[in-house]
């Protein structure tokens, strides 16, 4: 069983938001989540229309009812009438007190005079409509004796301040709430894994490829990720790698082998790359049999690595010059959310160029940004990772000072997880320390380097970045004791050495 949390700030209705939703998410999960609520509401109303059919036959039962207590109530008139008269007949008196009472009653209406002869007290309800209740909503009837009504909703916090919300847990706008505050997804039940796969372009899903031919040069944490996502989608990759032995899995799986990266970008409409640093990212490009070789007019470039605002600009200016179209759309992530297609795309430059890529980033990640001008999709990734670098330089600082002043970490960890900063990163990252597991899912050679890059941004502007600045230090050392090729969170051992 997996939990996944909603906001309920963030729901918004079915009806109005389902073609939006759709163009945004096209999973083939969440396409069978569509069809399964399209199912319930299809069966619901049905139910329904039952139902406003039994209340008009009620109704019409009510009505006769009714008309037949008004005849009632006239054949009552018409004996008291007849009554009237034989007492008028009698004596004097009698003559004329009848008068006076047959006057005041001939000033009523006839519904009136049936109220004054009833029993009943005046102001209560007749038995049937006391009786009656307001019919709970068919729709959360069926949600709370199916699936969901075996599953024991946790208080909000709300709830646990005032008790007597709890109570209004009967209306069906609060049962909504509840329910969608928490969603549980069983495999066993459903068949989806999680909230996150149902929502991640990139499970087999139903994105319609782009025609146009796709190439790809760098094969490494991130890139045989979103590789493998490609070609799962249905996209034809042409892929080059540095070290040729890592390609062999990709063609396997449909991929061709491209020889050099000219022969790659000669050959496609759309060429991607992902390269560890500004060095890799224009030799790339400049180097001998390089992409430069490969463009002519018309043919697109994206570059996919985190490097500094400089390169991607200059990068830009001579992909350009040869009549080629240039995109920057570093990724944000690791090598898990590259794998599942999850991703957070950044990019800017070519705004067609973009669009055009909009089956390749669907089957990469869950969102991307367009940010404008070369440079900009530089300047926020390096920031974007100067925030995390920092945090988990200071996650290792802190664990390591519980551990000298004799707390327990995994203490730490759970208190931590308990509070604001509780996240997967946080998570994953004690326990990769608890573990002392440090196989590299983001490379701590990387994340310094981004931090060396986010200093220099800081420093072109004359923006002071200490924070980074101190975090950059303890990577440096975590390098200084061979930690280079290990996953970030081995920053951990430059405190303990």
């Amino acid at each position: 069983v997996f939990d996944a949390w909603i906001k309920v700030e963030q729901l918004k209705p079915y009806h109005l938001h389902k073609e939006e939703m759709i163009k945004i998410n096209k999973g083939k999960r969440f396409q069978q989540a569509v069809d399964a609520v399209e199912e319930f509401l299809r069966k619901t109303k049905g139910k329904d229309q039952a139902s406003s059919h039994n209340s008009s036959e009620e109704k019409n039962r009510r009505n006769s009812s009714e008309e037949r207590g008004k005849q009632s109530a006239g054949e009552e008139k018409r004996k008291a009438s007849l009554s009237e008269g034989k007492l008028k007949k009698g004596t004097g008196e009698g003559k004329k007190r009848v008068s006076s009472v047959s006057s005041e009653r001939g000033s009523k209406s006839p519904l009136k005079r049936a109220q004054d002869q009833s029993p009943r007290k005046r102001g209560r309800p007749p038995k049937d409509e006391k009786d009656l209740t307001i019919p709970e909503s068919s729709t959360v009837k069926r949600v709370m004796t199916g699936t969901v009504a075996g599953f024991k909703w946790p208080p909000s916090v709300s709830e646990v301040r005032n008790p007597g919300l709890a109570l209004q847990h009967s209306s069906p706008a609060v049962c909504y709430q509840a329910i969608t505050k928490k969603l549980k997804v069983c495999e066993e039940e459903t068949g989806s894994t999680s909230i996150q796969a149902a929502d991640s372009t990139a499970v087999n899903g139903s994105i319609t490829p782009t025609d146009k031919k796709i190439g790809f040069l760098g094969l490494g944490l991130m890139g045989s990720g979103i590789v493998s996502n490609l070609l799962k989608m249905g996209h034809t990759v042409t892929v080059w790698n540095r070290t040729a032995e890592k390609c062999d899995l990709f063609i396997q799986e449909g991929a061709r082998l491209g020889r050099t990266p000219a022969e790659v970008v000669s050959t496609c409409d759309i060429t991607f790359a992902c390269v560890s640093d500004p060095k890799a990212a224009k030799d790339l490009v400049l180097g001998p049999s390089g992409v430069l070789q490969g463009i002519r007019p018309g043919k697109c470039y994206v570059d996919m690595s985190t490097v500094d605002a400089d390169t991607v600009t200059e990068l830009a200016q001579v992909i350009v010059s040869r009549g080629g179209r240039f995109l920057e759309a570093p990724v944000s992530g690791n090598q898990q959310l590259s794998n599942d297609g999850m991703l957070v795309i950044l990019a800017a430059g070519d705004r067609g160029l973009y669009e055009d890529c909009s089956s390749c980033f669907q089957a990469m990640g869950k969102t991307s940004f367009f940010l404008g001008e070369v440079g900009n999709a530089a300047k926020m990734m390096l920031i974007v990772n100067m925030v995390q670098g920092s945090f988990m330089a200071t996650i290792a600082e802190g664990l390591t000072l519980a551990q000298v002043t004799g707390q327990s970490q995994q203490t730490l960890l759970d208190i931590l997880n308990q509070g604001q900063l509780a996240s997967i990163f946080l998570d994953q990252k004690c326990q990769n320390i608890l573990q002392g597991n440090f196989k590299p899912d983001f490379y701590l050679k990387y994340i310094q380097k981004d931090l060396r890059l986010a200093i220099a941004l800081g420093d072109s502007v004359n923006h002071p970045t200490p924070m980074a600045a101190a975090a950059n230090e303890v990577y440096k050392r975590a390098k200084a004791l061979d930690q280079s090729d290990n996953d970030m969170s081995a920053v951990y051992r430059a405190y303990i050495h």
